[in-house]
């Protein structure tokens, strides 16, 4: 078992910590130890990863609850519970158990949230391969996580993954370690096939895949959705009543987006051709920009006198007259 991560910690929040302070911390640390802007890129890309996984948990209501019920005494229940590796859809199988590194995920976030807990048989590719008198069989295929960054969805990359096979009965465990290429545009719940690094074969038959499934890391300041780009802007009151043009930031740099006069909270501007790509083909997806208008809290007296003075002479009414 995996050594327990406290990723209230890593975040740098309470355990009772909304989920507004949980999305806030994040951001702020995300911006601090982003490869693209941190001195120390090495190390950086390790926090990075850190607080990345530490989000995936804490932001999502349904592992954060699943995260406080086990606590640090994961590793006593979880031995109670069926192992996750190997064969979890019954029939014939190998039995063996696997591990993986490189995926960008700690073993403890794969044992614990991996895919069907860190790895599971995938049944579609499973089935017997018999031919008339043969007891050979493709061994089984198997499924994990694979955390891509934003940098490797725009370039591409060549990721160096490590697989451990542990046979439960023996102990005896075997690494083998081999490249995989992260295409351009890749994008979430994609799955990349590397065939024959699965299970391995019965009775002199072929071994099966390994299928990794992307998911995209967490960012400061966008959401992905497919090829397109989820912003969120925050405006000043008097930029939304009077308009304005706001440098945005896109994952290939930066475009000024024109804000029409009246923009009101919540309302979504759209900017085609600046979102992901959505294959090496070049074609990109769209950046939605989602407009908070921002109210300031820390006034000066003479800032008061202003929003006074608008109060009184302003002819806007929020409500209908009574």
């Amino acid at each position: 078992m995996s050594e327990f991560k406290d990723y209230y910690a890593s975040l740098g929040v309470p355990r009772d910590a909304p989920a507004e302070d949980i999305k806030k911390s994040f951001r702020k640390l995300a911006r601090l130890y982003h490869p693209d802007v941190a001195k120390d890129k090495a190390t950086a890309g390790e926090k990075f990863k850190e607080i990345n996984e530490a989000y995936e948990v804490l932001g999502d209501p349904e592992k954060r609850r699943k995260y406080d019920t086990l606590g640090p005494d994961w590793n006593s229940r979880a031995s109670a519970a069926p192992p996750s590796g190997g064969r979890p859809g019954g029939g014939p199988s190998n039995s063996q158990e696997f591990r993986f590194g490189g995926t960008g995920f700690s073993s403890f976030f794969e044992e614990m949230f991996g895919h069907a807990n860190g790895f599971e048989n995938a049944r579609t590719g499973n089935r017997s391969r018999r031919g008339p008198g043969s007891a050979a069989q493709r061994g089984e295929d198997i499924e994990g996580d694979l955390l891509v960054t934003l940098d490797e969805v725009l370039r591409g990359s060549i990721r160096s993954i490590s697989l451990e096979t542990v046979d439960p009965r023996t102990g005896q465990t075997g690494t083998e370690t081999f490249k995989v290429r992260i295409p351009t545009g890749v994008h979430e719940g994609q799955v990349i096939r590397v065939s024959g690094k699965g299970g391995k074969g019965i009775g002199g038959g072929a071994p099966g895949d390994l299928l990794l499934r992307v998911r995209l890391a967490a960012h400061p300041d966008f959401r992905f959705q497919g090829s397109d780009v989820f912003h969120d802007l925050d405006l000043a009151p008097w930029e939304a009543v009077l308009g304005c043009t706001v440098d945005v930031p896109t994952p290939s740099g930066s475009v000024s987006v024109r804000i029409p006069a009246g923009t009101g909270r919540g309302r979504q501007l759209r900017v085609r051709g600046h979102g992901l790509p959505a294959g090496a083909d070049g074609v990109k997806g769209d950046l939605y920009v989602t407009v908070d208008v921002v109210l300031p809290s820390d006034l000066t007296d003479a800032e008061k006198g202003l929003w006074e003075s608008l109060r009184d002479g302003s002819r806007f009414q929020p409500r209908p007259r009574t």
